[in-house]
């Protein structure tokens, strides 16, 4: 028995290595078609943040000059950590996922405001995903989780663009137009890919467990966003 179920295995494994196709990986015989689509998700939300991360720093400089001692690439070690520090980040009050978003645009906080907005964004969707960095077929994706946090990026996105401070200065700079008059849409797009994302996830993960997406109205203006 054990001999016809290695034979089957290896059979299966060839089938696998057409060419320009990647190796076969014998952990995917315990995914879903559904877990190896949340897998690439899961892999580019993480790519899209680090991206967005990097952007806001370097158009928002005088954030990462608040810790003399911080890099981009430091931030980005405390972001994509291997498992997420349970009682969030010190600087941020030990707040991380929706709680730290409102830091990032409030007039009373000092802090590395790209730290507090990245921070959010990054707790809240690996939260979305119940922290996993990988998914098989015992593990459950919740589909209201992934459809508000799309939301709240949406809210996100809102606040990144419209909150100013007492002087009329956004609180942190994104899209905009160069002395040139280039105009720089590319944080926009960004987060709309990650909107997209998490919408197309819940989506999947409704129609394939049969359960309904409790689809609600939310203010993009309000700083109170849902828990995930």
């Amino acid at each position: 028995m054990r001999l016809l179920f290695l034979s089957a295995l290896l059979i299966f494994a060839s089938g696998c290595m057409e060419q320009n196709a990647k190796p076969f990986d014998i952990k995917n015989l315990a995914k879903s078609d559904i877990d190896m689509v949340t897998d690439v998700n899961l892999k580019e939300w993480r790519r899209l943040t680090r991206e967005l991360t990097v952007k806001l720093y370097k158009r928002n400089p005088k954030e990462l000059k608040k810790n003399p001692e911080m890099t981009i690439a430091k931030r980005l070690d405390q972001l994509f950590p291997i498992q997420r520090l349970p009682d969030g980040f010190a600087e941020l009050g030990h707040k991380d996922g929706v709680d730290a978003v409102p830091l990032a645009f409030s007039e009373e906080f000092e802090g590395d405001r790209v730290f507090a907005f990245m921070a959010g964004l990054t707790g809240m969707l690996d939260a979305s995903y119940n922290g996993k960095k990988e998914i098989f077929i015992l593990d459950e994706v919740d589909q209201q989780k992934l459809y508000n946090s799309a939301r709240n990026l949406e809210a996100a996105a809102w606040h990144l663009n419209n909150r100013k401070d007492p002087q009329g200065n956004l609180y942190i700079l994104s899209n905009g137009i160069s002395p040139e008059g280039i105009t720089n849409y590319s944080y926009e797009r960004i987060l709309g890919k990650l909107i997209g994302i998490q919408d197309m996830m819940a989506n999947i993960i409704s129609d394939s467990t049969n359960r309904t997406i409790n689809r609600v109205v939310h203010s993009a203006a309000s700083m109170t966003f849902f828990p995930i």
